[in-house]
C-alpha cells in the first residue's frame, strides 16, 4: 500500500504526538472589514493576539487528586484535557483553566488543581503542560488563574454540600483537608466566612504574606514555562487577595493593614513578582470584585467596605503595577452582602470603570463577566472597543462596557456558543476541520 500524503492545507500540528490538523477555529474569515463586529475582532495585549474577544472565564471542577501524599495531588488530569480541549476545539479567543492555588492551603477544596510543586518533571506542570498542548494544537490560546482561597479553603466539593442539603461541608484531615491551616488577614472565629461549613481562619504573619507573594511568582514562572500565554491574579470572590483588599476582613495592623495603601500593598506586590518571573511580552490580569454589595450595612458601618469608590481608584494604578487587563466582578467577600443578580448587573460596574480608565488615558483593559448568555447582549458590551471602530461608534451608540467578554456557565451550557454567536451575528468564522461536514457558518 502506497503511504498517502496530506495537502499543506490540514497540516500536522506541532503541538501534539499523534496527528490533528492544525485547527483555528472562531476566527473571522475577514477580521478587518469594518463590518465584522467588534466581539469577533483580533485583541492584542502585548505579545499575544486573541483571535476574537470572546474568553472562557475560570470554573472550578473541583476533580483532581485529593491525596497530600499522591505526586498527582493538585494535577490536571485527562478530565481537565477533555474538558478544556473541547472548548478550544470550539472556537474561544482564550480559555482560562480554573483557579489554581499557589501553595497547598490555598485550595478551595482538597479536589482543586494547584501549581505549587516545583520544577518541569513534577505532575502539575506536565498535566498543565498536557492541557496547555493540546489547546494550542487547536488554535486556542489559554490563560491559568493564579488564586489562594483564604479562610474560604479546606471545604468539600460543593456538590457533596448539595447532596447534604448544606450551603457547605468543611474538609477535614480525613479527607485531605487541612483545618488547622486555613488562614486569613485576620483570625478568630469572628472572620468565618460562614458560621456553618468553614473553618476558624488563622492569622497570616507577615512573613507568611511576603511567602504567599513569592509563591504567586513561582507559580506564574511555572505557567509561563509550561507554555501558558495569559496569567490572571484572583483578587476576588472573597479569597485572600480580596480579603486583605476589604476592609471588613483585614483588621491588621502591619503595612499590610489600615489604609488603602496597604491594603492593595497585596496587590502591588503580587503584581511586581509575577512581572519579574514571567516575559515582558505576557499578558497580566487581575480579577476583582468591584464591590462588596455591603454599602450602608453595620458590618461596613465603622471601617467602610471595599466599594466602586476603591475600585475607581484601584484601576487608576493598575496598569502602572505591569497589569493589562481588569477583570470586573463583584461580592462574595461577606455574609452580608446584599446583591441582586440580573443582566448585566456586573457589565455595568465594568463600564463605570472603563469610563475612568479612558477618562485618565490609561491602556488598562477591561474584562466584562457575569449572566452574560446572548449574542447580542455579547455584540453590545464590546461593540467599538476596538480603536479602528471607537471613532464610528461614538457616533452610532452608548460606549462600550468592555474590551472583552468572559462566560462560564452558558459555556458549560452550550459548548458551540462562539459558532451560535457568529451566525446569529452574520459573521463567517473558521470551524475545526473535523466539523466541516457539520457546520456550516
Amino acid at each position: 500500500m502506497t503511504s498517502r500524503s496530506y495537502s499543506p492545507s490540514i497540516s500536522q500540528s506541532t503541538q501534539t504526538p499523534y496527528f490533528t490538523p492544525a485547527n483555528n477555529a472562531g476566527a473571522a474569515l475577514n477580521p478587518n472589514d469594518p463590518s465584522t463586529p467588534t466581539l469577533f475582532r483580533p485583541l492584542r495585549i502585548r505579545d499575544v493576539t486573541l483571535k476574537n474577544r470572546i474568553m472562557v472565564a475560570p470554573m472550578c471542577m473541583y476533580s483532581a487528586e485529593a491525596n497530600p501524599a499522591s505526586p498527582s495531588v493538585g494535577a490536571l488530569t485527562q478530565y481537565h484535557v477533555a474538558h478544556l480541549g473541547h472548548l478550544a476545539l470550539k472556537g474561544t479567543g482564550l480559555i482560562f483553566i480554573e483557579a489554581a492555588a499557589v501553595q497547598p492551603n490555598g485550595r478551595i477544596s482538597p479536589h482543586d488543581v494547584g501549581l505549587w510543586q516545583s520544577g518541569p518533571d513534577s505532575e502539575q506542570f506536565r498535566g498543565l503542560q498536557r492541557v496547555v498542548q493540546f489547546a494550542h494544537a487547536q488554535g486556542a490560546k489559554i490563560g491559568i488563574q493564579l488564586a489562594h482561597a483564604g479562610r474560604k479553603a479546606s471545604t468539600v466539593p460543593p456538590w457533596l454540600a448539595q447532596e447534604a442539603r448544606k450551603p457547605s461541608i468543611v474538609a477535614d484531615a480525613a479527607v485531605g483537608g487541612w483545618p488547622d491551616n486555613v488562614v486569613a488577614p485576620s483570625g478568630g472565629e469572628e472572620h468565618m466566612w460562614a458560621k456553618e461549613g468553614f473553618w476558624a481562619p488563622r492569622e497570616l504573619s507577615t512573613a507568611e504574606v511576603k511567602e504567599v507573594v513569592q509563591a504567586f511568582a513561582k507559580s506564574a514562572a511555572l505557567a509561563a514555562q509550561a507554555g501558558v500565554d495569559v496569567i490572571e491574579i484572583h483578587g476576588a470572590h472573597g479569597y485572600l487577595i480580596n480579603e486583605l483588599m476589604s476592609p471588613v476582613t483585614n483588621k491588621r495592623t502591619d503595612e499590610y493593614g489600615g489604609s488603602f495603601e496597604n491594603r492593595t500593598r497585596i496587590v502591588r506586590e503580587v503584581a511586581a513578582a509575577i512581572r519579574a518571573a514571567i516575559p515582558a511580552g505576557m499578558p497580566l490580569f487581575l480579577r476583582i470584585s468591584a464591590t462588596e454589595w455591603l454599602e450602608g450595612l453595620p458590618v461596613a458601618a465603622e471601617s467602610g467596605s471595599w466599594d466602586m469608590d476603591s475600585s475607581h481608584r484601584l484601576v487608576k494604578l493598575l496598569s502602572g503595577w505591569g497589569i493589562d487587563l481588569v477583570d470586573v466582578s463583584s461580592g462574595a467577600n461577606h455574609r452580608d452582602q446584599r446583591i441582586k443578580p440580573h443582566s448585566n448587573y456586573q457589565v455595568d460596574l465594568a463600564g463605570e470603570l472603563r469610563k475612568t480608565i479612558r477618562a485618565a488615558g490609561l491602556p488598562l483593559l477591561v474584562g466584562g463577566v457575569g449572566l452574560i448568555t446572548e449574542a447580542e447582549q455579547a455584540h453590545d458590551i464590546v461593540q467599538g472597543a476596538d480603536e479602528a471602530q471607537a471613532a464610528e461608534a461614538m457616533l452610532e451608540g452608548p460606549d462600550p462596557k468592555a474590551d472583552a467578554v468572559l462566560l462560564a456557565r452558558q459555556f458549560l451550557r452550550e459548548p458551540e456558543w462562539v459558532f451560535t454567536t457568529a451566525k446569529k451575528l452574520g459573521v463567517k468564522v473558521t470551524v475545526p476541520v473535523q466539523f466541516g461536514r457539520a457546520i456550516r457558518l
